[in-house]
């Protein structure tokens, strides 16, 4: 995949334009599998609207649906289903994105909760300080308000 750029109208009428250019007016260079803001925050809102579908979903360990769930199951469907590929574990999906500060969390984002330095469970935030998340053994796919201070956001790029 390739990164759809916006190239400012001045460069669009002289054709092409170098990375130097590009950078002198604010551009931005090709990058064969980059993605761009819009669309990875595209990304999220698709995979945040999926978990919220699975509403009332079983929780079962292991699952990865279309009709239960655990934690990262959950995750890795949802984003699945809006066209990222995710790691199976909460703690691979914690690997693999971008940290993002508690200040500068978007809705979209994956929260991760921790023990020491382990991570044991995610869930997608959804904004006031709620998260979208397949609890526990005896629960379903729910959204439910942040309980712990014990958590990081990552961005899924």
């Amino acid at each position: 995949m390739t990164a759809r750029i916006r190239i400012p109208s001045l460069l669009s009428r002289a054709g092409t334009a170098s990375a130097l250019t590009l950078a002198a007016v604010g551009g931005t260079a090709l990058t064969p599998g980059a993605v761009t803001e819009a669309e990875a925050a595209s990304v999220s809102a698709r995979a945040l609207q999926v978990a919220a579908a699975k509403k009332g979903s079983p929780y079962r360990w292991g699952a990865t649906g279309p009709r239960r769930f655990d934690c990262s199951g959950l995750t890795l469907y949802s984003f699945k289903k809006a066209g990222k590929k995710l790691p199976r574990t909460a703690a691979q999906q914690f690997n693999r994105t971008r940290r993002v500060a508690a200040d500068r969390r978007e809705r979209g984002d994956l929260v991760f909760f921790h023990s020491g330095r382990s991570v044991y469970h995610v869930g997608i935030y959804a904004g006031k300080g709620r998260i979208w998340h397949a609890p526990k053994t005896g629960d379903v796919v729910r959204l439910q308000k942040i309980w712990t201070s014990s958590v990081s956001y990552g961005r899924v790029h």
